[in-house]
């Protein structure tokens, strides 16, 4: 099933210290540099399992837009169509956290370029030309009332254009405060209400619908790790009955005993049907994968993004729900075990770990 799937979001540096220490106890001194962002990571990961992916975004003109792009372009994301002027890049800050303290993102993302481009700035015509998907998340109108000025004309477009619009509401308390006197949340659920009525595929966490809309699910508490999966079927239901447009949701269930520890799975729910399908599944009954010794959990929701999207446009995974979000939630497991954001794992790595090899044992 061919099928190009163009992704539009800001990449940023991303500056760790060594190992798990903290900012204040690293700096001044060494750290690591990387380049990273939610749609950067999916277009990255689709690349690598095989699917053509492009690339969108506003960069700085000189040797650090330069050497940004190449980050992505270098597993052969098109980015063609990348916007280059003067301005900033953003960068976020991470501090990996471990068994019982958290890791902690700190954002340095207010006046980058990405966050000043207007919407037509992109060559949005062009951008969706050969191209049947388009993904983004909630992250990019978080960061600036332009970027979702420029979400909302692009989402717009794409659907005018015949493309299948996936979104992750990737809720950012820190970043939805573009608008003085209004809260997060209240931000959050008003202009993701004017991107959803064009979008066919949600993608969420355990708790973002409910952040950004209000729709919860009875019984978890998600701060304490304990979730109430029989009760995800009923959010999707609620979120689709709110945007009739939508055709599947798909939730990843985190179980957060502690940083290093913890369980993982996720729901796709088809909304003609009202089917829900959970993975990973063990003689018929949901067992969610559990993971221990985390090495990186930064881009798992986004591998899990990747994961469905090349699933829901394979000739063969696209035909059960059921594989395409066991593929989804076996890559995004797999990602926990690899530093940064990106997903360095093969679909054979993927599709051994669906059939129950999990024992980490040496490949010769």
């Amino acid at each position: 099933m061919s099928s190009i799937v163009t992704c539009f979001g800001e990449i940023m540096g991303r500056i760790q210290p060594e190992g798990y220490n903290r900012i204040r106890q690293a700096f001044p001194g060494k750290a690591e540099i990387t380049f990273a962002g939610a749609e950067a990571s999916v277009a990255v990961s689709l690349e690598m399992l095989g699917r053509k992916s492009r690339y969108v975004t506003a960069l700085p003109s000189g040797p650090l837009g330069d050497a940004t792009m190449d980050s992505v372009r270098r597993f052969g994301v098109d980015t063609g169509f990348v916007v280059r002027g003067p301005g900033r890049l953003g960068l976020y800050f991470v501090e990996k956290g471990a068994n019982q303290r958290a890791s902690t993102v700190i954002y340095d993302r207010a006046g980058a370029i990405i966050c000043e481009t207007a919407g037509n700035a992109y060559d949005w015509k062009n951008i969706f030309s050969g191209s049947t998907w388009f993904h983004t998340t909630g992250i990019t109108p978080a960061v600036s009332q332009k970027t979702a000025e420029a979400v909302v004309l692009a989402v717009k477009t794409a659907k005018e254009a015949g493309l299948t619009v996936s979104c992750d509401l990737n809720f950012r308390k820190k970043l939805w405060n573009w608008e003085a006197g209004t809260s997060p949340e209240k931000l959050a659920g008003r202009v993701m209400s004017e991107i959803l009525p064009y979008v066919d595929v949600v993608i969420g966490n355990e708790e973002d619908a409910q952040d950004v809309f209000g729709i919860k699910a009875e019984g978890s508490r998600v701060e304490a790790g304990e979730l109430a999966i029989d009760k995800y079927p009923e959010v999707a239901a609620k979120l689709a009955k709110r945007f009739p447009n939508v055709k599947k949701v798909a939730f990843t269930l985190r179980e957060s005993i502690s940083a290093s520890h913890n369980n993982w799975g996720a729901m796709l729910y088809d909304v003609k049907t009202g089917t829900p399908k959970f993975a990973p599944i063990d003689d018929g009954v949901y067992k969610p994968y559990e993971i221990r010794n985390i090495v990186d959990r930064i881009g798992g929701g986004d591998s899990f993004a990747a994961g469905l999207i090349f699933a829901l446009t394979d000739e063969k995974l696209s035909l059960d729900d059921a594989q395409a979000v066991s593929f989804a939630t076996a890559a995004s497991c797999l990602c926990h075990s690899i530093e940064n954001d990106f997903n360095f794992v093969t679909k054979d790595e993927i599709f051994a770990l669906m059939k129950g090899d999990a024992s980490g044992r040496v490949k010769r």
